[in-house]
């Protein structure tokens, strides 16, 4: 394992993107355990409407509003927010205009949908707007109501695009409350109070996809954070079996008489036993150098990395809370 320990104190929205399929809402929930363990609270936003992080935690489908959904190893509370975009709107409205009850009537009328089709980044907007809110958000004593938000945010092919939201609007106003909105939520997205993680697995396809979003992030002034490598599968055997099996150099009959002399297998038994786990070992060398080869590729982007373990049951609530402390211990949080 190599990664990098990263000083994230300043970091108070932690989002997150990956491919599809990497795990992404998992390390979300994950993170946002890690970073409230100790006694902070830390809110966790969705904005697909896939109800992932009500999946993840055995909950009931999330209302739009913010509700305690954990609490984190050694103290500290997980709440949780599903960001519609309809609600999100009313209160937009509400904040700017005084429209509430406009904008339900508005909304019945399909009104969201219209503007989100004609302007597509408004949607975008709005949920990050509600987002960047909470961060900024402070109590009547003057502190920050959450230590940290975590973002599970849309998929890498879209991260960029998504976060870039003066860009987004630029077309749809160039003065008004609505231009204000989208200045203050780039001025969170934009700081150092952000930081874009990426989740990803050692393959080929989620390696390179992670590379190219970490280049347009970079090429848009957005913040990155670090590479979370997930479902990492530790090898158990020696690193020199491993070096033979690669090269095509495996002693099946070898095999065989450590079968035999175990009283694991006698006979032709032994020889069929022997050829099927030399077939494997291949397989598994095999895979073990191209995952060796995807991790140097992610050393490009000179970025901390993390790496979290293939939890063999499944990702259930002990699976994720072990995920957080594996993220704690690699200094993520």
């Amino acid at each position: 394992m190599e990664s990098r320990d990263t000083d994230w104190d300043g970091v108070r929205l932690h989002v997150v993107t990956g491919k599809g399929g990497t795990g992404k809402t998992t390390v979300a929930a994950a993170l946002a355990l890690a970073l409230a363990s100790g006694g902070r609270k830390v809110l966790l936003v969705e904005v697909e409407g896939r109800q992932g992080i009500a999946q993840i935690f055995d909950l009931p489908p999330l209302p739009y509003e913010e509700r305690k959904i954990a609490v984190a190893p050694s103290g500290g509370d997980v709440y949780a927010l599903a960001v519609d975009p309809e609600e999100a709107m009313l209160e937009y409205m509400e904040m700017f205009y005084g429209m509430r009850r406009a904008g339900r009537a508005l909304t019945k009328m399909g009104i969201v949908d219209f503007a989100t089709t004609v302007a597509p980044g408004f949607r975008d907007v709005l949920v990050t707007g509600k987002t960047t809110e909470a961060v900024r958000r402070r109590g009547k004593n003057g502190r920050r109501v959450y230590d940290a938000v975590v973002l599970d945010a849309p998929p890498t092919g879209r991260i960029t695009r998504f976060l870039n939201v003066t860009k987004e609007v630029a077309g749809l106003a160039k003065v008004g409350p609505i231009k204000n909105h989208s200045d203050l939520v780039s001025g969170v997205v934009k700081s150092p109070e952000t930081a874009v993680h990426f989740v990803t697995l050692l393959e080929e396809m989620p390696v390179q996809e992670t590379l190219d979003g970490i280049e347009e992030l970079r090429s848009a002034g957005l913040p990155t954070g670090g590479v979370f490598i997930n479902m990492v599968r530790e090898s158990q055997l020696p690193q020199a079996v491993l070096d033979t099996a690669v090269k095509g150099r495996f002693d099946v009959a070898e095999l065989a008489l450590g079968l035999k002399a175990a009283g694991l297998a006698n006979g032709a038994d032994a020889d069929a036993v022997a050829e099927a786990l030399a077939d494997e070992v291949v397989e598994h060398a095999r895979r073990t150098e191209i995952e060796r080869a995807e991790r140097e590729s992610l050393e490009e982007a000179s970025l901390p990395r993390y790496e979290l373990p293939l939890l063999a049951d499944g990702v259930d609530l002990a699976g994720l809370y072990e995920l957080a402390e594996s993220i704690r211990t690699q200094g993520a949080a």
